[in-house]
């Protein structure tokens, strides 16, 4: 493939993906982060794939950094999951309040 092709399939990514995010509604960013973040996973299985055939040294330093990367962006994803879950949880209530209650 052509430089010019590869951008321009990079271009319209950006695109789609920018409008998949934006129009998604906010009940469902929680589950879109956890694609996301299996995207991410796959994304490593082909780096380490890519950099293992290369020859050069310089294609195994960008398949080293896209690992690194998407390290990087999975750690970073789930630990925003984790917090967007959390935020779902009920919240316990303290013991004094309770007897109170029941007082």
């Amino acid at each position: 493939m052509t430089f010019i092709a590869i951008l321009s399939i990079f271009v319209m990514a950006c695109f789609v993906g920018y409008y998949v995010v934006w129009s998604v509604t906010p009940a469902l960013h929680t589950p879109l982060m956890a694609v996301t973040n299996a995207i991410s996973s796959v994304i490593i299985v082909g780096a380490l794939v890519a950099s293992a055939a290369a020859g050069s040294p310089v294609a195994k330093w960008l398949g080293l950094l896209a690992v690194v990367l998407a390290s990087v962006n999975i750690f970073g994803g789930f630990a925003v999951t984790a917090r967007m879950l959390a935020m779902y949880k009920k919240k316990e209530r303290p013991a004094a309040t309770e007897e109170k209650r029941h007082a």
